[in-house]
């Protein structure tokens, strides 16, 4: 564990930094203070920007991905296929049952004076904001990648990617702060267990399909 920890430095030493500074963040304002700070800067770029890369949150990116790895390894696959069912069991397991009644920002300031902003034509929902669905799959997938990338100095970026989705959820008035920040944390656990489960479990029993892949006729 440790010696997967230190060779993929690169990914989860700047996910702690991030995991602290938010937690740190969280300690000292509301989430209505940092949903009034997130909301209150905005402009027509990121407008654009943050509607097309929250799609990277997507279950329909992650397998996608699934899809690519496939032409990789099957192996590398079937572990995109387990983190994707796990991460997903597990965040909406606690969405619709833990905390159905979870409101969203933009129910939860319904009655407020405060004059929120959101993106003209962008569907806003109401309810199963904890924790955020989007913000658990772009961390689970991207931690994924990262484990299984051989340039490990590439782990910063798909921190990064992960990041500017979960930032994207609060941008679009869609959850808080405290949301997309359970969701990463339960979207890299659900990648590490997988990898060091399948890993331990093929090194010790190897299948005949782990080397195979899909290829083009």
């Amino acid at each position: 564990m440790t010696r997967l920890l230190i060779a993929n430095r690169y990914f989860f030493l700047p996910y702690l930094i991030l995991f602290l500074t938010v937690s740190v963040l969280m300690l000292f304002y509301t989430k209505d203070d940092m949903m009034h700070w997130v909301n209150g800067h905005y402009n027509e770029a990121a407008d654009f920007f943050f509607s097309n890369i929250t799609n990277l949150g997507d279950g329909a990116f992650f397998v996608i991905v699934i899809v690519v790895l496939a032409f990789r390894s099957f192996r590398y696959a079937a572990m995109g296929l387990a983190s994707f069912a796990l991460s997903t069991l597990i965040a909406q397991g606690l969405k619709h049952l833990a905390f159905p009644n979870s409101l969203r920002p933009v129910k939860f300031f319904e009655h407020s004076e405060w004059e929120y902003r959101v993106i003209k034509g962008l569907q806003i929902h109401s309810y199963n904001s904890f924790p955020s669905g989007h913000s658990t799959s772009a961390f689970a997938v991207f931690c994924l990648l990262a484990l299984l990338d051989e340039r490990k100095e590439r782990g910063w970026l798909f921190v990064l990617l992960a990041a500017l989705v979960a930032y994207s959820r609060v941008y679009l008035f869609q959850h808080f702060v405290e949301d997309v920040f359970v969701g990463s944390l339960i979207g890299v656990l659900s990648s590490l267990v997988v990898f060091l489960f399948l890993s331990h479990r093929w090194e010790r029993v190897p299948r005949s399909w782990h080397k195979r892949r899909l290829r083009f006729r």
